[in-house]
């Protein structure tokens, strides 16, 4: 194997490097190549990014000892061309062959198997991902976006401006003020002042509440905020969320 393939051969070779699946040899070079090759680091990142949450759910198997056996007769090779824990020979054109599908087959073999476990062990107190929300915040004028709320339950919420009005200078006296309001609140509630432009990270632990068509609005509040408790101004930007 070389490391000097085009692109999709460099991502494959990655991919093996991550699942295993490469010879001792193949992955001998990778790891020399490693810590000069930025490239290579990138892909192997991305690889184990994709692959990261199957590991994490199922404990490592075993092959069945006869599965290169059973590769080999279905690609016409021979029954005895490889033994069952030895690596492929460079120079065995059926092997190069095999190559090209180790990648394909490993992640369908490993994906099949995490999702058959999860079927099966999958209980009803099973923690499952963090529900992912997210809320377009438009001005009720004219429906203009401004801002975006992306929230992941149990993490972080993160307003993002998303347009020239939404940087545009704040009057002398005034501040922009961020509220939320899940359905069926007696109330909203403040989640702090924003500057004009500023992407806004907040802990989720905040908000009284992570849920579908929570209410988000950006206000135009007195200098230091609204005092009573509740908005004041204007509503410049409102939107609700989705869930993702």
């Amino acid at each position: 194997m070389s490391l000097d393939q085009d692109p999709q051969e460099r991502s494959a070779t990655a991919g093996e490097y991550v699942l295993g699946t490469l010879d001792a040899a193949a992955r001998a070079e990778v790891e020399r190549a490693l810590p000069v090759d930025a490239a290579l680091r990138a892909e192997v990142y991305r690889w184990q990014d994709r692959l990261i949450g199957l590991t994490r759910r199922v404990a490592p198997a075993e092959p069945d000892a006869g599965l290169w056996s059973k590769i080999a007769a279905r690609l016409g090779a021979a029954p005895s061309a490889r033994p069952a824990n030895a690596p492929a020979a460079a120079n065995d054109p059926v092997w190069q062959r095999l190559r090209r599908w180790q990648l394909t087959g490993g992640l369908a073999i490993a994906a099949s198997l995490v999702l058959a476990t999860l079927l099966v062990l999958r209980t009803p107190t099973a923690v499952d991902a963090p529900a992912r929300y997210l809320a377009v915040l438009q001005a009720p004028d004219d429906k203009s976006t401004g801002w975006v709320v992306e929230i992941t339950a149990g993490d972080k919420l993160r307003l993002v401006p998303v347009a020239a009005a939404a940087a545009l200078p704040v009057p002398a006296g005034k501040t922009l003020q961020f509220w939320t309001k899940p359905e069926g609140a007696a109330g909203p509630t403040s989640l702090g002042l924003v500057r004009a432009g500023q992407v806004v990270e907040l802990p989720v632990r905040q908000l009284p509440a992570v849920e579908s068509q929570t209410l988000f609005e950006l206000t135009l509040e007195p200098e230091g905020g609204s005092t009573i408790g509740r908005p004041t101004g204007p509503i410049l930007y409102v939107g609700r969320t989705v869930k993702l």
